[in-house]
């Protein structure tokens, strides 16, 4: 194995996680096509095109009961930023759910937010 490709964010609308992912994040929609009886939905970060989030429609039941719930109390997500303070102040008044602000200790700056479902993504910035 050589590295992760995809990382698959179970969501109960494709549309709303592309808008939500792209237009409040900063993604990129990769992929958007159909596959088989389903959607094959990609998104990556515009400087790290290696890794891909497919943004999976969850059906069945047990898919649907970990929407948001992916990481379970921690981050689903790390995101690595070079202005913390800046992605704070352009996301939050786009609506984006902030569980504080951003705090500074020795690993950084960040803070944490939560996507359309509640998933936590955590925003760091190293010193």
């Amino acid at each position: 194995m050589n590295r992760v490709k995809i990382i698959s964010v179970l969501v109960l609308d494709q549309d709303a996680a592309i808008e939500f992912y792209t237009r409040k994040l900063g993604f990129e929609l990769r992929e958007d096509k159909p596959f088989g009886e389903s959607r094959w939905v990609t998104i990556s970060l515009p400087k790290n095109r290696d890794l891909t989030l497919a943004l999976e429609l969850a059906k069945k039941a047990d898919d649907k009961a970990i929407v948001g719930k992916q990481g379970g109390s921690h981050a689903f997500l790390g995101l690595d930023t070079s202005d913390c303070i800046g992605d704070y102040t352009r996301m939050k008044p786009l609506g984006v759910k902030f569980l504080g602000e951003p705090q500074s200790g020795p690993w950084g700056m960040g803070v944490q937010c939560e996507d359309l479902y509640g998933n936590k993504i955590f925003l760091s910035q190293e010193p």
